[in-house]
């Protein structure tokens, strides 16, 4: 079964936003033994939880979120924005408002391209390579201009409806599809709350150069084969599946299906997944005490014993499921 490339760049907000830390490497004061025994169960179903502590006054919330969701799909219950009404601050992997400022973007596009002037022919068999151009040549796009750029950032976009806009989801709702990080940037913006970001744009395009384009290529290949698949059964697709575990709010089992797919791929969970996490809880930390906060985070930083939460609770700090 391939890792579902589509569904795991929505539940970690791996479409265009990212990083580790400005050195791009990952602290090394975190047990990682002590979190194995802190992990949510699949019976703590919420996506938004609390956290506190002894030097904690006010409690902080960290929510996850799914970048791009079916219109049909979306849902925001109210105890979510009560939280966000009881903080100062909203964080986001990236601040959502630099995915439409003009100006960023066109600063990525030199960006997303393969360096060294590697073009996905290099990296895939003849009879791979004529299957990945059908795809894209027959939702309509000119493929001479989407060779060069980088075999994830295709992935993106298979599957998605590219007569609704920008494929990448750019938009709060195009083509059907709804995100949680500009809709609660909406509700931030409402209540004057002050909106930042734990990374940087920059940092994620890089983050893409440390795995290898040919993984890459391979996993674009397989997204498109495994999207092929799903049109023609009834069953549903693997970003479905993943799309109803978001809805039961079981982010257990989005960690425990990314980390079984990622089998096979190399660093791939380590450098996407991990080390994010690791370099996020000490910035989190350091602020608890100060300024309570939201962080609103790919759903699938959240669960497993490398998540967001049980890194927090080997820390000594209490992270428990808020329920409405």
């Amino acid at each position: 079964m391939s890792i579902p490339v589509k569904a795991f760049l929505a539940l970690f907000g791996l479409t265009f936003t990212t990083a580790v830390d400005a050195q791009g490497t990952a602290p090394t004061d975190l047990d990682r033994s002590e979190a194995v025994f802190q992990i949510p169960t699949t019976e703590d179903t919420s996506l938004l939880w609390r956290i506190s502590g002894a030097n904690v006054s006010n409690p902080s919330y960290l929510f996850g979120t799914i970048h791009l969701i079916p219109a049909e799909d979306y849902f925001l219950q109210s105890h979510v924005i009560q939280s966000m009404n009881d903080v100062d601050e909203v964080l986001f992997e990236v601040d959502p408002r630099e995915m439409t400022n003009p100006a960023t973007m066109m600063g990525m596009m030199n960006k997303i391209n393969m360096r060294n002037d590697t073009s996905l022919r290099d990296l895939l068999p003849a009879a791979r390579y004529d299957s990945v151009k059908t795809y894209f040549t027959d939702m309509g796009l000119p493929f001479m201009f989407f060779e060069r750029m980088k075999p994830m950032f295709l992935s993106a976009m298979v599957g998605q409806d590219m007569g609704a806009g920008n494929p990448f989801g750019g938009g709060a709702e195009e083509g059907g599809t709804k995100s949680y990080e500009l809709e609660l940037t909406k509700i931030a913006e409402a209540g004057e709350k002050q909106i930042s970001g734990l990374e940087t744009i920059d940092f994620q395009l890089g983050l893409f150069d440390s795995i290898p384009y040919t993984v890459q290529a391979e996993m674009l290949f397989q997204a498109i084969e495994n999207d092929m698949g799903s049109q023609m059964e009834e069953g549903d697709s693997q970003f479905d599946q993943m799309v109803d575990m978001y809805k039961r709010k079981s982010v257990a089992e989005m960690s425990a299906l990314i980390t079984s797919e990622s089998e096979g791929f190399g660093d791939f969970e380590e450098m996407l997944v991990i080390r994010r996490n690791e370099s996020w809880v000490p910035n989190i930390i350091d602020r608890l005490a100060s300024l309570p906060s939201m962080y609103a985070v790919g759903a699938g930083h959240l669960g497993g014993e490398h998540g967001v939460i049980a890194l927090l609770r080997a820390e000594g700090y209490s992270v428990e499921p808020v329920y409405e």
